[in-house]
């Protein structure tokens, strides 16, 4: 956050991947240098036709009811999207909990990404037409240049895209390092998470030494073509705000016995428990039981 304070940069988004993680460490950070923190999550969206292969999706919470719709859907996913150790999220979820949040197309890895990739440019207009539905003014066509396999393919079949059926674009920076040196500690990092070794020929490459945080005048540089990608993320950090009261601890409303308070309630449920324990133990004595 002293870096992004440091650039002049007004605000900055995190999204942990199917969780917040990182976020309230990064909200009294982003306070203390200044900074707005645009608050979100990375999904993984099910492809019901290829359970393998889910889809990539960012969700950002343009207020307080977004931010609660984005805790259902995390919980959600790990409650009852879990495949093969990850957690997933269901395209009716996301109609159901959609209130407050705007939704960035995941890139490459969107399902929009994925279909013009891969030639299908009729079933990605059909995607996109069923977003901007589901998010009416609040669904962006996401964009990276960060080196890595067909992005300028993408980037062009996507702008085509947008342009046909008014979908905004945004140019946003998949952030995995802090500056660039740190690419080969990275790739450690990721390798270890794999179980793999850095000099295995079959192991994926999903990163390039690109991702790391750029200035607003790399970004500018990079996009000096789409210049509305850029005018773009200051709207979306214009839109999104969300505070997240600190310090102040939230019990479950528990259900209780009619006429009994909560508190009632638990210093009868711990009497009646310590009694039993002192049967399981066979603790009779008075005195015993008192020390």
């Amino acid at each position: 956050m002293e870096t992004v304070a440091g650039m002049e940069m007004p605000a900055v988004a995190i999204t942990d991947l199917t969780n917040f993680y990182g976020l309230i460490k990064a909200y009294k950070a982003a306070q203390a240098a200044g900074i707005k923190l645009v608050v979100g999550a990375d999904f993984l969206l099910e492809d019901p036709a290829d359970r393998d292969r889910p889809h990539g999706l960012t969700l950002l919470a343009m207020d307080d009811t977004g931010y609660r719709n984005l805790i259902c859907l995390i919980s959600k996913a790990w409650q009852e999207g879990q495949y093969l150790g990850m957690a997933r999220i269901h395209r009716e979820w996301i109609t159901q909990f959609s209130d407050g949040v705007l939704a960035l197309s995941g890139g490459r890895q969107g399902d929009v990404g994925q279909l013009l990739i891969h030639g299908h440019a009729d079933a990605a207009r059909a995607a996109l037409t069923d977003w901007m539905a589901i998010f009416p003014d609040r669904f962006y066509l996401e964009l990276h240049r960060t080196g890595r396999p067909d992005e300028e393919d993408f980037i062009h079949g996507v702008v085509a895209l947008a342009a046909d059926l008014d979908c905004p674009v945004v140019a946003t920076n998949d952030v995995r390092f802090h500056v660039q040196e740190e690419y080969e500690a990275h790739e450690a990092r990721v390798c270890i998470g794999d179980g793999r070794t850095l000099d295995d020929p079959r192991r994926p490459r999903l990163y390039s030494e690109q991702q790391y945080l750029k200035s607003p005048e790399e970004m500018e540089a990079l996009f000096s073509d789409i210049p509305e990608a850029l005018a773009n993320s200051i709207e979306i950090a214009r839109r999104c705000s969300v505070t997240i009261p600190l310090g102040e601890p939230y019990l479950p409303d528990f259900p209780v016995p009619q006429g009994m308070t909560i508190d009632e309630f638990l210093a009868k449920q711990s009497h009646e428990g310590l009694a039993r324990r002192f049967e399981e133990l066979q603790i009779a004595d008075e005195s015993d039981r008192k020390r």
